[in-house]
């Protein structure tokens, strides 16, 4: 069905991560594969069975960005002026928002670079668990364009804008535990850990009340524009309809019987 991806599926199904699966380019971005991993997203968010979901890449990067063969040979051959923006608009935002909405906590495992668009394909996800020698570079300005994927609008809030001006106009790379201290990964393991230790994390997060996490998610979201009022109102409905989830009630059981919970993401 994916063309371009590899995907695996993790205890009994509640965990799927699709690998971006053409090393020979360093997982270099192209048409086909935005758009499958788009549908993988989508498809993730309305499968019940899928808790959690993951996005890494196979060989020694996690994704270099923009394959640029495509974008300027297609654009050179039809004369298309207008090429760059038709792969951003129909290609890199429908991604974007399937990945931002998606019902499931999305995890970026980065195991290499992650340049230009594959960069901020990482930091558009939830969280980020790094390999060590991962590294991250908006390196858009160095061929002459601004971030996309979502750059100029999470970048300002994840960074605050002289630090995303920063990195946006040099293209400065981060190592992994630079880019931790910003903010912008979760945890960095090294080489050898990174695949049992972020496992670890994938199996907690498939096992967690899900339905929470979505509205966790969607409060977060709203964040960014509500006032405070509306934010406070958000919250207080965003909680009834947390407290009247099966897992809520489960949750609440186990603690009062002293054992594990086991919920159900419903």
């Amino acid at each position: 069905m994916y063309t371009q991806l590899d995907i695996e599926s993790h205890f009994d199904g509640k965990l799927k991560i699709a690998y971006l699966n053409q090393p020979e380019t360093m997982n270099a971005l192209t048409k086909p594969a935005l758009s499958d991993l788009k549908d993988f997203i989508k498809e993730c968010s309305e499968d019940e069975t899928v808790r959690c979901v993951a996005i890494s890449g196979r060989g020694r990067a996690f994704c270099s960005g923009q394959n640029l063969d495509e974008a300027f040979v297609v654009g050179k051959e039809h004369h298309d002026h207008d090429i760059i923006r038709k792969i951003v608009v129909d290609y890199y935002n429908p991604l974007v928002t399937e990945i931002t909405r998606c019902k499931k906590p999305v995890v970026a495992l980065v195991n290499g670079p992650a340049v230009g668009a594959g960069a901020m394909l990482a930091l558009i996800c939830d969280f980020v668990l790094a390999n060590n020698k991962a590294y991250f570079s908006q390196a858009f300005s160095n061929i002459g364009l601004i971030p996309d994927t979502g750059g100029t609008y999470f970048l300002p809030k994840l960074l605050g804008r002289q630090l995303a001006n920063y990195l946006a106009f040099t293209g400065k790379k981060l190592s992994a535990e630079e880019s931790k201290s910003y903010g912008l990964v979760a945890e960095v393991f090294n080489e050898e850990e990174f695949g049992p230790k972020s496992m670890e994390i994938l199996e907690k997060m498939a096992n967690m009340p899900t339905a929470a996490i979505k509205l966790t998610k969607k409060a977060f979201a709203n964040s960014y524009t509500n006032t405070l009022k509306e934010q406070l109102e958000l919250e207080g409905d965003l909680q009834q309809e947390a407290a009247e989830t099966e897992d809520f009630i489960e949750g609440v059981n186990a603690f009062l019987q002293k054992r594990k919970p086991n919920y159900k993401g419903k």
